[in-house]
């Protein structure tokens, strides 16, 4: 006789019975069906998405006030801002976006490894997302640090001053110090708000990032469940589901965040 340990087995159910978690699943003790439970989840989750739109609406509404009282500010702080690393980043998520839905419907139709590796390569995607987003553009700005294959260092190639890690680093001189607010240390700056566009851009950017961090954990959740357990499956993908509607948030605030940011020269 087989005997229930939902310490080993999340998914509440007999691990014995040799058949895949999304079969073994069992809705609430609350819920009179399965779909029942995924329709009521599915409504929260957009409810709990609304949330984080107000969130950045208000960023939206700070950054166009505050770009309309201040607008050499902004242009002359996004001119630092290489369109490029911004351009590719939007491709990066772009595509994630696309492997996550590949990946809930690799699930919807029992296609396991798929479902898998697709929920990898979007992890791999968001992972691509901050090393370009912290290497090439926080370093840089904040400590006058380039990364030698970033193609905006031959503008510098006059300035540099100093290497790190056998070349693989240059320091520019007298380019860092683009921090926000009462951080900012430019001595080159050409309007005195130009502080108030950089609180901006590392408010709206460093929260997307976090955003983006969060979505990565949800992400190697699934994955986990998945190996472990082939959690989800054509009757069961509700957390994975969840899942690609806040990976696909994150992709949508880029797409405002990147033409506001970055093209505004």
């Amino acid at each position: 006789m087989t005997t229930l340990d939902t310490r080993s087995n999340p998914i509440g159910a007999d691990v014995q019975s040799g058949e895949p978690g999304w079969k073994r699943y069992v809705p609430g003790h609350h819920w009179r069906t399965a779909d029942e439970e995924f329709d009521a989840c599915t409504l929260g989750f957009w409810l709990f998405l609304a949330t984080e739109v107000l969130l950045f609406a208000g960023l939206f509404c700070g950054y166009t006030i505050m770009r309309y009282k201040h607008p050499e500010a902004f242009v002359n702080g996004s001119s630092y801002l290489d369109w490029r690393w911004g351009a590719l980043n939007t491709v990066v998520l772009l595509i994630s976006s696309y492997t996550m839905a590949a990946a809930i419907r690799a699930f919807q139709l029992d296609r396991q490894k798929a479902g898998r590796l697709l929920l990898a390569i979007t992890f791999i995607c968001g992972l691509g997302f901050l090393v370009i987003k912290f290497t090439f553009e926080y370093t840089p700005k904040l400590s006058g640090w380039f990364i030698a294959i970033d193609p905006a260092l031959h503008h510098y190639a006059s300035l540099v001053d100093g290497e790190a890690l056998g070349g693989l680093f240059k320091h520019v001189a007298g380019y860092g110090g683009k921090a926000p607010g009462q951080f900012f240390s430019y001595a080159f700056s050409s309007d005195p708000w130009e502080p108030l566009w950089w609180s901006i851009y590392y408010c709206a950017t460093g929260i997307h990032a976090l955003h983006v961090i969060i979505g990565m954990t949800l992400i190697a959740w699934c994955y986990r469940r998945a190996v472990l357990y082939n959690a989800y499956g054509p009757s069961h993908y509700t957390m994975v589901e969840n899942t690609g509607l806040y990976w696909h948030l994150v992709d949508l605030i880029w797409i405002f965040l990147f033409p506001l940011l970055y093209l505004i020269h």
